[in-house]
């Protein structure tokens, strides 16, 4: 199992710097990796594969985006487990922009409504 110090620390800064523009989220460490939560409900959650060492975020999105996530032949890919819950694989060539409106999006889905409404969009991010 990977423990939260095994995800690359570049990523783990951008996933923090997106997560704490949404009100009230907060990081904790998962059973493997790290995860950022709303009151009890995961975000997103970020950890090392054993079998692949390849480094994966899960998320949730609404139905009609995972499909679409999926079909685009990027990295994405639907969990075995879980309502609306996709998977991303990083690679050298991530797009940041797309990963905090992913995660936004996650946020929305998983807030409950009255925060929900305190976001407009994915924060700005500078590269």
């Amino acid at each position: 199992m990977s423990a939260p110090g095994d995800v690359p620390e570049e990523i783990l800064l951008r996933l923090r710097a997106i997560c704490r523009a949404l009100p009230e989220a907060y990081e904790e460490p998962a059973w493997i990796g790290v995860r950022w939560r709303i009151r009890q409900r995961t975000v997103a959650h970020v950890y090392l594969r054993d079998a692949e060492d390849d480094c994966v975020m899960t998320f949730r999105a609404p139905g009609e985006e995972i499909v679409a996530l999926v079909q685009s032949g990027q990295s994405f890919y639907r969990a075995d487990w879980g309502d609306n819950v996709v998977g991303m694989i990083f690679t050298d060539d991530v797009d940041w922009i797309e990963v905090a409106e992913l995660l936004t999006e996650s946020y929305r889905l998983m807030a409950p409504k009255r925060l929900a409404a305190l976001v407009d969009g994915p924060p700005l991010l500078s590269d």
